[in-house]
């Protein structure tokens, strides 16, 4: 069962994300944690894994690599820093909290299941640490707003983690994209749902052969106005809990009515 962090100034925390070790909105949750405790550890990877979902790395061996004595990267995906950090890295005394992003871009809705920076949370949910999965939307075109980050996050944290979180759930933190002062709030949400419609570009390579691109999804939203994805386009930082078990229990009752 995850736990509670009740004082994070003595906590030992854990950092991950997806953008990779040299992304910035992973010195953004640096200097973030840093406000929080002293004990702060990064493991990241070596290069960006966005999208890579929860998943690992299981037909090669990792190379871990120290950048200092408390930030290191690893030539794997967001799942194998966390699993590294707890079993091997970190083994002697294990986080207290694991905290994993800033993202660039958004996690709302359906994009839990893509994202790399939640997979890290997953990863931390399933070894019976708390963990807070943190994102930032940005327009398309626009720079991002790390400074709502840095103004909003560690009183987020701060307030998350006051009481265990129930097994199998970890919290998903999502920042819009305005300035500080112009948040309008916290809203504890529900996990969306986007209309997605596939944007996938074929083109040729310098041999003529046929290859694909896959872009952004072009995405249609019916706000539902308790979701991630309302709370954030209206300018709420919105806080999600994300649930491991995906059974559904409606579906289960008639299938067992067949069999």
């Amino acid at each position: 069962m995850s736990r509670a962090v009740p004082d994070l100034s003595r906590a030992r925390l854990l950092l991950s994300n997806d953008d990779g070790i040299h992304a910035p909105g992973l010195a953004v949750l640096e200097r973030v944690a840093a406000s929080l405790s002293d004990d702060v550890w990064t493991i990241a990877p070596e290069v960006n894994h966005s999208g890579a979902g929860h998943s690992l790395t299981l037909k090669r061996p990792l190379h871990v690599r120290r950048i200092t004595e408390r930030r290191i990267h690893v030539d794997g995906t967001p799942t194998d820093c966390v699993l590294l950090a707890v079993n091997k890295v970190l083994a002697d005394h294990k986080p207290d909290l694991v905290l994993s992003g800033v993202n660039l871009g958004s996690n709302v809705a359906e994009d839990v299941t893509y994202s790399g920076t939640i997979a890290a949370a997953m990863e931390a949910t399933l070894l019976g640490l708390p963990a807070v999965a943190l994102s930032l939307d940005v327009g398309i075109g626009q720079a991002p707003r790390w400074d709502t980050v840095e103004a909003h996050c560690a009183e987020i944290v701060r307030t998350v983690v006051k009481q265990a979180l129930p097994p199998g759930v970890l919290i998903s933190v999502n920042f819009p994209d305005c300035g500080p002062d112009e948040v309008k709030g916290v809203k504890v949400t529900t996990q969306g749902f986007h209309q997605v419609r596939s944007n996938v570009v074929e083109a040729k390579d310098p041999y003529e052969n046929p290859v694909y691109w896959v872009g952004m999804q072009v995405r249609e939203s019916e706000l539902d106005p308790n979701s991630d994805v309302a709370a954030v386009e209206k300018g709420y930082i919105s806080v999600t809990p994300i649930h491991m078990e995906m059974t559904d229990f409606a579906t289960l009752e008639q299938l067992k009515q067949l069999f």
